[in-house]
């Protein structure tokens, strides 16, 4: 696996790209020898913000803490994405018992199986259908507001896309649009 570690606000030497490096030695073996995992850390108000992005099968899988201790948060990143990995495994076992497109998928994650816990199938507790209105990107942010959700699921008046908004955690809104 290719570690790149990416830095914002701060630099270190070699010693602590080293220990960065052992810590994320603990999912290494969770992914492909030509995986590449991406490593950002940064130095914020409130503390070190380290953020893990890899791929892993048909997959990407991300982290994100914030700590005090920049270790200590590196620590916190890589159990994240471990017990990520390890539901993505459960979760893909029951998709592969009723969809044999599943199981290749299922067999590359290197997850053994008396670790994968039971209550990891996705259940869907309710559904909801509604009416995909034209209106601009404002419009949608606004009756997202109005309903008190985190997103908006809208059709765009301009490009005739299911497009998503959404509210980010910096209190900023976020768009999302299939690529054409």
């Amino acid at each position: 696996m290719t570690i790149t570690i990416k830095t914002k606000n701060l630099e270190f030497g070699k010693q602590t790209k080293l220990k960065i490096e052992g810590k994320l030695k603990k999912i290494e073996k969770l992914f492909s020898s030509d995986a590449a995992a991406v490593v950002k850390v940064a130095q914020e108000k409130a503390g070190y913000k380290v953020e893990i992005t890899a791929p892993i099968s048909n997959r990407t899988v991300r982290a994100e803490v914030v700590a005090d201790d920049m270790m200590a948060a590196i620590e916190k990143c890589v159990d994240l994405v471990e017990k990520q990995i390890v539901r993505l495994k459960g979760r893909m076992q029951s998709k592969a018992r009723r969809n044999a497109e599943y199981t290749a998928e299922y067999e590359a994650i290197p997850v053994e199986e008396e670790y994968i816990a039971d209550g990891t199938e996705i259940v869907i507790e309710k559904n909801k259908k509604f009416e995909l209105r034209p209106m601009d990107a404002e419009e949608a942010i606004m009756q997202m507001e109005l309903v008190g959700h985190d997103f908006f699921v809208f059709l765009d008046d301009k490009t005739d896309k299911v497009s998503v908004v959404y509210k980010r955690k910096n209190g900023a809104y976020g768009l999302i649009e299939p690529e054409v």
